[in-house]
């Protein structure tokens, strides 16, 4: 493509010939693909050039996500916004696999540590910090690299958050007062019916004991009259935009299921040049580096029994709040609690039976997140199992570049199909496996400090 001072003509790119191919009064369809495409494309590169550029990692648990963010930051001068709807409690390390002092100090790190785990935390409420933090490291002619895992916080953070009215202090402290007896008799099927009789019949879809959302729903009723639903989402937008352009029917379109095109006609309405990349291997690869890390995180005094004793010791209980809904934190906090019933003790296969479900609820999340971002259309999508070398290379010139365009290599790409006859007929014979729990020996140091520490908790 040939592009003087930001644009081209559609003779210069096409370099059509003298003569016409074509009856001018009847072009072909495929002819007005190939002209809307190209001028889609000359639209996008010549917007996106103007933008900063923000890259985006993301991949699911146990990917190596946090990694890959980490070294790529220190070459490119950047910094890390953690995307990790865990990651903003303190005291929550382990079973957040939140970055070690050590690589916080090698490469600034924002949105950790931010809230005690008895506070809720928003989508929307990240979608501010998030934004304020990228453009302060933009300010500081650093490089923002966003990373982690929550579909939700990263689909807001580059298409943008609902334009929902903020409640007033009035309205949220009357609807405080309206919840607050339901929830302190954990009466949460009369709170939800008390929202949808208030106007959100989509409260009864909510997660249990999701108070805060709850709240909200509650809290947008009464200062606007409508429910949240009412309002609408910017990623809706984009995706039915992005829809329209595939369903053309071109040969583009089935070549590019996952809607390059979306990227195409509407990345220049973005607030940044995104870079998204999203980061996987083989299933069954990822079962086991899944269930290999649920054992190193229960490993040591520190491990997230511990972290989960932490929680149960200040008063919450699992399942109550965003912090102890976690994935694992919650399976830790319910076992601990079974063990003070009993006094402190619990038998080898009670301990199997957690580490079976916290592996087990581990593997279902990174499934929902594999079909999550799998619709995800702008990320491009990267090969786990390559050397980080060669993904950190790759990476860092597409950031350096300025065509404007990512092109994976075919030795780079990983299919977006999580679904396939081959890796179905391999995860069938998929079985779990110890690396540090083989026998009933090897969980005596926890069986150990259950029985003296949660003896006295009972």
């Amino acid at each position: 493509m040939i592009i003087h001072n930001g644009a081209c003509t559609l003779r210069t790119c096409l370099r059509l010939p003298e003569r016409p191919l074509f009856r001018a009064s009847s072009p072909p369809l495929s002819f007005l693909r190939v002209r809307r495409r190209f001028l889609a494309t000359a639209s996008a590169i010549s917007a996106t050039r103007k933008k900063e550029k923000v890259i985006v990692i993301s991949g699911p648990t146990g990917s190596g996500k946090s990694r890959l963010a980490l070294e790529l930051a220190k070459r490119l001068n950047g910094e890390i916004v953690s995307a990790d709807s865990v990651q903003v409690y303190r005291g929550l390390d382990i079973g957040s696999a939140k970055p070690s002092p050590n690589e916080r100090k090698e490469v600034p790190h924002h949105l950790l540590d931010i809230l005690h785990p008895s506070e809720d935390y928003s989508v929307g409420q990240f979608f501010e910090d998030a934004r304020q933090a990228t453009r302060c490291i933009l300010d500081n002619g650093r490089v923002p690299v966003v990373v982690g895992g929550t579909g939700l916080y990263l689909r807001w953070f580059i298409y943008g958050k609902p334009d929902v009215p903020k409640a007033s202090p009035e309205i949220t402290s009357e609807v405080y007062l309206e919840l607050a007896e339901l929830r302190r008799k954990e009466d949460w099927d009369a709170a939800v019916q008390l929202v949808v009789k208030a106007g959100d019949p989509k409260a009864q879809f909510l997660t249990v004991n999701d108070w805060y959302r709850l709240r909200r729903s509650l809290e947008i009723i009464k200062s606007s009259g409508s429910p949240p639903s009412a309002f609408p989402v910017p990623y809706n937008s984009f995706r039915e935009q992005g829809d329209c352009s595939a369903a053309d029917g071109s040969e583009s379109s089935d070549l590019n299921t996952y809607g390059d095109a979306m990227e195409e006609t509407n990345s220049e309405d973005l607030d940044y040049e995104f870079m998204c990349f999203f980061l996987s291997n083989q299933r069954v690869d990822l079962y086991r580096a899944i269930d290999y890390r649920c054992e190193d995180m229960l490993l040591g005094r520190d491990g997230i029994l511990s972290e989960a004793q932490w929680l149960l010791d200040i008063g919450l209980l699992p399942n109550c709040n965003s912090a102890t809904r976690a994935i694992g934190y919650r399976q830790a906090m319910e076992y601990l609690l079974r063990c003070r019933e009993q006094e402190g003790q619990s038998s080898v296969g009670e301990f199997y039976q957690f580490l079976s479900e916290f592996r087990k609820a581990s593997r279902n999340f990174a499934k929902r997140q594999l079909t999550w971002f799998r619709n995800e259309s702008i990320y491009h999508w990267l090969d786990a199992s390559k050397p980080l070398e060669t993904v950190l290379n790759f990476i860092h010139d597409a950031y350096r570049d300025q065509s404007g365009s990512i092109v994976v290599p075919e030795h780079l790409r990983m299919s977006r199909d999580i679904s396939n006859r081959r890796e179905a007929i391999l995860l069938k014979s998929y079985h779990t496996q110890n690396r540090h729990f083989v026998n009933s020996d090897d969980c005596f140091p926890i069986l150990e400090w259950i029985r003296k520490s949660q003896k006295l908790k009972a």
